[in-house]
């Protein structure tokens, strides 16, 4: 395995990919490749036993020209600096490339949460919302959930925030609860995305989604509802996997069978309708018409990618490509639907979940789909036209084209001043 790229190193590397085919001015080149503020902070908990134990945790605000920050919060063992710095920026990007107006953020916190108690989490979050308050606001940076985090950690932030500014403020933060603010079909929209643009990639190709195969990588929830979407519109899911390996079986996967399976023993490793089990490298080069890597960044580099047998990509996760593995898949004509636009389904109806917390009026989760399906489709096309009037080398090239010159005008109209 290649050395793992830098994930900040490897956003800046797209925009100047991008920015070759678009006339900007190096300084505010400069600018959009470089967070506006980071907050790093040290955050100390009480655990169970009355130790107490001390936590990093990181906020980063990358650019707010389209609209207020906005990115999730991750718990992982993982987490770094540059990673926060990278996942914001794609935050901007992907807004920019859906068509909403909203800036990017993210956050996390260096934990992993399996190895603490549902009491030392939840003070875990409430300090990191403490310090994350005078930040944070309905129109300032709106958090949500990411990787280990979900609507009990949301909810949270939202009670801690609303207690700390003594205010009613659903918008603080998206993801929640239903009956603290949430959207219906939140939960499902990542992976509902990643399928969208999947779908839209076949059409454009003119190949058939019935009948094609699936691999998908990491069953987390954009993994697992991937594969529960794209089984019911016909695909077969032949592998998953998670952290602990993965599962193949010839004649097709029971994605719901084996979340139950996952949800009973911890692993898809072990399910008994497998006709065997793989590592995750494995199921990343299967010669499969769909691969979808819904994992961490860094999933597939520049070895590993000479091997990808898949006709498309699908990114659910976060910079699961690195920029050398995308010149491999560029170079053998594999078609990548990229991050910033298959996985947006999660930020764009956290934006209609903030759209509604702002009315106090609430949709239907049959409206919220159709929303969000019809603003997959359109950006799709955008940026398939993109990609073919200015005959660009990839879509991933093509939909930062797309996002920076949307930045590049809200910055350029609000003009720069001292």
């Amino acid at each position: 395995m290649a050395e793992e790229a830098n994930p900040f190193e490897s956003l800046q590397q797209q925009v100047d990919e991008a920015a070759e085919y678009l006339d900007i001015d190096e300084g505010v080149l400069t600018r959009l490749k470089r967070p506006e503020r980071v907050l790093e902070t040290n955050l100390s908990v009480e655990l169970d036993d009355g130790s107490v134990e001390v936590f990093k945790a990181f906020r980063s605000q990358f650019n707010g020209d389209r609209g207020p920050y906005k990115g999730g919060i991750r718990y992982h063992p993982g987490v770094s600096r540059d990673e926060v710095k990278a996942l914001s920026g794609w935050m901007v990007y992907k807004c920019a490339t859906v068509g909403i107006p909203l800036g990017g953020g993210k956050g996390g916190i260096v934990v992993d949460p399996a190895e603490y108690s549902d009491g030392e989490l939840e003070r875990l979050t409430r300090s990191f919302a403490t310090e994350l308050t005078p930040i944070i606001g309905e129109d300032k940076d709106i958090p949500a959930p990411d990787v280990n985090t979900g609507q009990r950690e949301m909810n949270w932030i939202k009670d801690t925030y609303e207690t700390l500014e003594d205010t009613t403020a659903p918008g603080v933060i998206t993801g929640k609860d239903i009956s603290s603010g949430g959207s219906a079909g939140r939960v499902e929209a990542t992976g509902r995305s990643t399928v969208l643009a999947a779908r839209e990639a076949f059409d454009y190709l003119d190949k058939d989604l019935e009948g094609a195969t699936v691999a998908v990588q990491g069953y987390g929830n954009a993994g697992w509802v991937s594969a529960k979407l794209i089984d019911e519109m016909g695909a077969t899911v032949v592998a998953v996997s998670d952290s602990s390996g993965g599962i193949y079986a010839q004649d097709g996967l029971d994605p719901v069978a084996t979340k139950d399976h996952k949800r009973e023993t911890g692993s898809v490793v072990g399910y008994g309708a497998a006709d065997e089990e793989i590592t995750n490298d494995d199921l990343l080069t299967l010669d499969v018409d769909l691969l979808i890597p819904a994992a961490l960044e860094n999933a597939i580099d520049e070895d590993l990618a000479r091997d990808v047998d898949a006709d498309v990509v699908s990114e659910a996760a976060n910079g699961p490509i690195t920029p050398d593995g995308d010149d491999v898949l560029e170079d053998k004509d594999v078609l990548v639907v990229p991050d910033i636009l298959a996985n947006a389904g999660g930020v764009t109806v956290s934006y209609f979940e903030w759209v509604q917390n702002r009315q106090r009026f609430y949709w239907s989760e049959e409206k919220v789909n159709d929303e969000l399906e019809r603003r997959i489709v359109s950006q799709f096309d955008t940026l398939t036209d993109a990609f073919e009037e200015h005959d660009l080398p990839s879509f991933r090239v093509a939909a930062y084209v797309v996002a920076i010159q949307r930045v590049l005008d809200a910055y350029e109209q609000a003009g720069d001043w001292p």
